[in-house]
């Protein structure tokens, strides 16, 4: 039976070993390409709507996430008031505003 156990450990010395680095390397990889693929554009994207948000002011032409074409004529800290027709308002939260449109496009609209 003792020569059992000696192959058995010429084996497990046999066996070459790669190194750390190699073993995470296809792992540091991935994330490397969802870093660029993923979290980047989507947090340039976010900063970009905050930025948008907190520089909306009175008579800007505005579309909500729910479509609605509108001029805001009030802006409060959490809110705005968009005027979608004659007479009628809507009071929607800042958030919501998805873009801001040019000058004169709801006249076209």
């Amino acid at each position: 039976m003792d020569w059992l156990i000696s192959t058995a450990h010429a084996q497990a010395q046999g066996a070459p070993q790669g190194s750390a680095l190699m073993q995470f390397l296809p792992l540091i990889l991935i994330f490397v390409v969802f870093y660029f693929l993923l979290i980047r554009p989507q947090t340039k994207r976010a900063k970009e709507h905050r930025e948008m948000v907190a520089a909306l002011e009175v008579g800007a032409e505005v579309v909500t996430n729910g479509g609605i074409l509108g001029r805001i004529t009030a802006v409060s800290e959490q809110f705005l008031t968009i005027e979608i027709a004659d007479g009628v308002n809507v009071k929607v939260q800042r958030h919501t505003v998805s873009q801001v449109l040019p000058k004169g496009t709801l006249k076209s609209a």
